[in-house]
C-alpha cells in the first residue's frame, strides 16, 4: 500500500463519517450486534489462527481474547444509550435564562494500530469503543501475527463496509503510510520505542493519542502472604501466552524471609500447571519469532536458573523459568522480558522496596500479595502504576466496568467500558440561551449600575 492508497481510505471514511450515519445509538448497536455475530461465526477460525500464530490452545484464546472481546460488545450494549446522552450541567444565574449541556460527540475516524501478543483482542477491543462512541475505523494489525491479521480482515470484511471499518494489514511500510495520514485520533498499543514514534508523528498534525505501552510490572510478596496460593496465581499470571503479556508480572520482589518457600512453591506450581515436560505440552504456546526466541534466550543466565531454561528453537518454546539470586544489575532486570522468564528479588523492609520502585519508571501494572492491610495500602499510595491487583495477577483487564492503561512511561490514556467510550469521544459543551429574554448588563456602553450587577452575579 501506497500513500495514495492509504489516503483513499481515510478520505471515504470520513466522507461516510460526515454522512452521520454513525451517529445514531440504534445505529451503533447494530453495528456492534453484527460485529458480535461475525465473532461467533469466525471463531473456530480465530482459534486455529491464534495455534497458528502464537501456539494458544482454543480455551486460552477464548478466555484471554475472544470471550473478552464478547463481553466488551455485551457492556456496551448494555451501556452505549446512557453513555452517549446529553448531560445537563448547572448554569449561572449570570446567563439567564439558559441550559447548559455536555453532548458526547466521536472525533471521527480513528486509526487503531495493535500488537501481536493478543492480536485479535488489542485489536477488536478498542474497535469496541470507537463503534460505541460514533467513529469510523482503520484497523492495523501486528504483521508478526499474520494469520490472525488475515482472518480478521474477513471477518470485518463480512460485517463492515471499507468505508466504515477497514483493516490494513502489512508490515512497517504501511504502518508508516498511514502514520503520516491527518486521522482525527490515534489508539496505539505497542512498545515503547514505537509508541514514541506514533506521539512524533501525531504531533505533526495535532492528532489526540492513546498510548498503551508496557514495562517491569512488579510482583511484590510480602511475608504476610499466602505463599502458596500466591505461587499459584504468580505462575498463571506470568506464564499464560509464554509471558508475552503486558501486564505480566516481570519480576518478583519478596521479603527476603519468604524466598526459598516462595520459590519451592513456584517449582510445584509450574509442574502442576505445565507438566513435567513443558516443552512437549500442546497447551503451552510458543515464542511470536525467532527474533524474541533468541533475545529472551539471552537474558537466561543459567547458574541462576532453579527452574525451567530449557528451549527448542523449532517449535520456538521456552521453558517456563524461573531465576533465583537476581540482581538489578542483571541483563534479565534491564529489559521487560516479555517471555517465561521470572527473576525473583528480595527486599529487607517494606520501606526498601517501595523506595527502589519510586526510582524506576511507572510500570503498567503492580501486584501485591500481602494479608497485611497496612503493607497494602503503602504500596497503593506510594508507588505509582497503570493497574493490578492484590491477591492475583491479570484479572484488572478483564472487566468493563474499569478502564484500563498506564501512566509515565507506560502508556498514556485508557479504555475498556465508560472510559474505551469517553476515550474516543470529544464532550462538545453547549450553553442554549433562550430569546424571549435579554439581561442588558454585559453590553456597552457600561455604568456603574451595569457593573454593580455584574459584580452580584459573577464572583
Amino acid at each position: 500500500m501506497d500513500k495514495i492508497e492509504a489516503q483513499k481510505i481515510l478520505d471515504n471514511q470520513k466522507k461516510y463519517f460526515n454522512t452521520g450515519n454513525t451517529l445514531a445509538v440504534k445505529d451503533r448497536k447494530a453495528a456492534l450486534k453484527r460485529l458480535k455475530s461475525a465473532i461467533d461465526e469466525y471463531e473456530e477460525k480465530l482459534c486455529e489462527a491464534l495455534k497458528e500464530d502464537l501456539g494458544k490452545s482454543s480455551s486460552e484464546s477464548y478466555m484471554c481474547e475472544i470471550g473478552l472481546v464478547k463481553s466488551e460488545i455485551s457492556y456496551m450494549l448494555r451501556h452505549v444509550s446512557k453513555f452517549a446522552r446529553e448531560k445537563r450541567v448547572r448554569t449561572p444565574l449570570a446567563q439567564y435564562v439558559s441550559r447548559s449541556f455536555e453532548k458526547p460527540s466521536p472525533y471521527g475516524c480513528v486509526l487503531i494500530m495493535s500488537p501481536w501478543n493478543y492480536p485479535f483482542l488489542l485489536t477488536i477491543d478498542p474497535l469496541v469503543d470507537a463503534i460505541s462512541a460514533g467513529n469510523t475505523a482503520v484497523l492495523k494489525p501486528s504483521a508478526y501475527a499474520p494469520k490472525t491479521a488475515e482472518v480478521m480482515e474477513q471477518m470485518i470484511k463480512s460485517c463492515f463496509a471499507p468505508e466504515y471499518v477497514k483493516v490494513v494489514n502489512g508490515g512497517r511500510a504501511e504502518n508508516t503510510c498511514l502514520m503520516e495520514l491527518d486521522f482525527d485520533y490515534i489508539f496505539f498499543t505497542g512498545g515503547k520505542t514505537v509508541g514514541r514514534e506514533v506521539m512524533r508523528r501525531a504531533a505533526e498534525h495535532l492528532t489526540p493519542v492513546t498510548l498503551e505501552l508496557g514495562g517491569k510490572s512488579p510482583c511484590i510478596v510480602d511475608k504476610s502472604a499466602n505463599i502458596a496460593l500466591a505461587a499459584k496465581r504468580i505462575v498463571f499470571g506470568k506464564y499464560i501466552n509464554c509471558g508475552q503479556t503486558c501486564v505480566a508480572p516481570d519480576y518478583i520482589y519478596c521479603d527476603e524471609t519468604v524466598k526459598e518457600e516462595l520459590i519451592s512453591e513456584l517449582k510445584k506450581q509450574i509442574r502442576a500447571q505445565y507438566g513435567e515436560e513443558p516443552l512437549k505440552n500442546q497447551n503451552y504456546g510458543n515464542i511470536i519469532n525467532e527474533k524474541h526466541f533468541h533475545r529472551i534466550l539471552g537474558l537466561i543466565d543459567g547458574e541462576k536458573v532453579v527452574i525451567g531454561g530449557g528451549s527448542d528453537e523449532k517449535s520456538k518454546k521456552i521453558e517456563p523459568t524461573v531465576i533465583d539470586n537476581a540482581m538489578w544489575s542483571d541483563a534479565v532486570m534491564g529489559e521487560e522480558i516479555f517471555g517465561p522468564v521470572l527473576p525473583v528479588l528480595t527486599y529487607k523492609s517494606v520501606e526498601e522496596a517501595v523506595r527502589k520502585l519510586q526510582s524506576m519508571p511507572c510500570p503498567l501494572a503492580l501486584y501485591i500479595f500481602s494479608s497485611d492491610k497496612k503493607t497494602i495500602r503503602y504500596f497503593k499510595e506510594r508507588v505509582s502504576f497503570g493497574g493490578g491487583c492484590i491477591n492475583d495477577t491479570l484479572i484488572h483487564l478483564a472487566t468493563s466496568a474499569m478502564g484500563f492503561g498506564g501512566v509515565g512511561e507506560s502508556g498514556m490514556g485508557s479504555y475498556h467500558g465508560k472510559h474505551g467510550f469517553e476515550t474516543f469521544t470529544h464532550r462538545k459543551s453547549i450553553v442554549d440561551k433562550k430569546t424571549f429574554i435579554d439581561l442588558p448588563m454585559r453590553y456597552a456602553p457600561y455604568s456603574k449600575w451595569k457593573d454593580k450587577m455584574v459584580r452580584m452575579f459573577v464572583k
